[in-house]
């Protein structure tokens, strides 16, 4: 009897440690560098260095800066000024690509890395909640992301994707980076 009750209960431990809402430590992540590789290679082909992370110009244009990669739109960063009359009928970007104005208002790009003020403290599931329906934070009842973050084109990713994506994101270097909240229209 005890040993079935032993069994038991490293089952539920099991099962609790790796179901889809842990927030995962990094040494567990760090052991699947074939789902990081994979995750590494899905943020990149789908983008997400595009808006998340800022953007240092050079002679050959606009380049990704390796020091603040998927970190958001910069806190420190001051707001430029815009043509009101040209952005009610255009979506701007500012230059660092991270922050873009249209109908709704404005929105910064989300500190994606695993620091406390990106997705440090995030479950799998919240993750999920955010890249495949929209919730903000990944958090339900709550607003929904807003553009131009394509989370529409990602409502059918396999469960494997985005486990992929998210524990790539969880690898890599944490940068503390508070991004504003959305400013509405």
């Amino acid at each position: 009897m005890k040993n079935v009750i032993c069994i038991i209960l490293i089952a539920l431990l099991f099962s609790c440690k790796y179901s889809a809402g842990v927030n995962h430590s990094g040494s567990e992540i760090a052991n699947d560098s074939a789902i990081i590789k994979k995750g590494k290679y899905l943020v990149t082909v789908l983008g997400c260095n595009d808006c998340h992370s800022p953007k240092i110009f050079t002679v050959n244009g606009p380049v990704i800066d390796s020091n603040l990669l998927l970190s958001g739109y910069p806190s420190g960063l001051p707001m430029n000024g815009y043509d009101s009359l040209t952005a009610k009928k255009w979506l701007l970007f500012d230059f660092s690509g991270s922050l873009a104005k249209g109908p709704w208002g404005i929105s910064f790009a989300a500190n994606i890395t695993p620091d406390s003020t990106g997705i440090g403290s995030w479950t799998e599931l919240q993750f999920s909640n955010a890249l495949r329906n929209g919730d903000a934070k990944g958090l339900k009842n709550g607003r929904k992301l807003l553009p131009p973050m394509p989370w529409r084109n990602y409502t059918v990713m396999t469960d494997a994707d985005v486990k992929a994506i998210f524990y790539y994101l969880k690898s890599i270097k944490p940068i503390h980076n508070l991004v504003p909240a959305p400013i509405s229209r």
